[in-house]
């Protein structure tokens, strides 16, 4: 453990330049003491840190030195080329640098590694697009993983549920979610995320994008997802459901599943009442009508009145 944490420190200081003690400490999950005690250890090992005092200073490696270990783990290694997917690699044109990258550290790794490293491409795949869709149609995506990679500015046409017209964005970074691929970008001083199969043309800029000032793309998809939430799901529903209808509940979205998940299961053959968050009364109509008779809403009334109506409005079509 303290032999791959200093190791660490070497790499976070080889790819940070200067860094804090505090800010060490924090990446290491240690306290700043242990901290000062495994740079004393690396410096009399003989690796080349050292301390820059001041308001803005911090732990530096001499200019132009570089560690030669790999440290991997057999474990590590493992995750390596978990960590290289096929399918989200090649839609972002690094499918090639990908699998040479594998190919390299294959052979760089101890002979009785490779077996168990080689396996996890061999009998690990991902499909990230959900049953019965298509995948986005991503024309654009090489190039904005581009600006991306390379920290320039791109000029969009994009189509959104207002209108479509042109911007020029700042880009941050790409998430891949449920087999859709969204771009994080700042505008006019905003983070915002952009669906990249919404981008009708796009052009990479001569300008470095601007990126705010300790920006975590993690942190702010997790908040994203958070707001997109609150400000869809504006209202809420009661349903007595049964066990089955229960488990058809949970399958609809993440809200309906939380949802499902903090009730008991009902007796057998019975049906238990909750709460669940919906975004308007038609499109809960929608959702629900498909649910029946093992799912019954019970409130608001209007949304009982829309399922009635689109009852009465199939009976009208099937009758005879």
């Amino acid at each position: 453990m303290r032999a791959s944490r200093l190791l660490s420190i070497q790499m976070l200081l080889e790819t940070h330049g200067r860094m804090s003690a505090p800010a060490l400490a924090r990446a290491l999950e240690v306290s700043v003491r242990t901290l000062h005690r495994d740079i004393d250890e690396l410096t009399t090992a003989g690796v080349p840190v050292y301390a820059e005092r001041g308001r803005s200073g911090g732990f530096r490696l001499m200019p132009g030195w570089k560690t030669t270990l790999t440290g991997f783990t057999a474990g590590e290694a493992e995750a390596v080329f978990l960590a290289g997917l096929a399918g989200p690699a090649a839609d972002l044109g690094l499918g090639g640098q990908v699998a040479s990258a594998q190919r390299k550290l294959l052979a760089a790794l101890p002979a009785p590694w490779r077996g168990g490293a080689s396996r996890i491409s061999a009998r690990l795949h991902l499909d990230p697009v959900e049953w019965y869709r298509e995948a986005d149609p991503v024309p654009f995506l090489s190039l904005v993983a581009t600006a991306v990679w390379e920290s320039r500015q791109l000029s969009l046409t994009y189509e959104s549920w207002k209108d479509t017209g042109r911007r020029v964005v700042h880009p941050l970074g790409l998430v891949l979610k449920a087999g859709i691929w969204y771009l994080v970008a700042e505008r006019e001083g905003k983070v915002r995320t952009w669906r990249v199969a919404s981008i009708q043309e796009a052009v990479l800029l001569d300008k470095p994008a601007r990126r705010p000032a300790r920006f975590d793309l993690a942190d702010y998809w997790r908040g994203s997802v958070r707001r997109f939430e609150q400000e869809v799901y504006t209202g809420e529903a009661s349903v007595a459901a049964t066990a089955r209808g229960l488990a058809e509940l949970r399958r609809i979205n993440a809200a309906f599943a939380r949802a499902v998940a903090a009730v008991p299961p009902p007796a057998e053959g019975g049906r238990v009442t909750l709460r669940i968050p919906i975004e308007s009364v038609p499109h809960a109509a929608g959702q629900l009508l498909r649910l029946c008779p093992e799912v019954e809403a019970l409130e608001p009334a209007a949304l009982r009145e829309a399922l009635r109506e689109r009852i009465r409005a199939a009976a009208r079509i099937y009758r005879g």
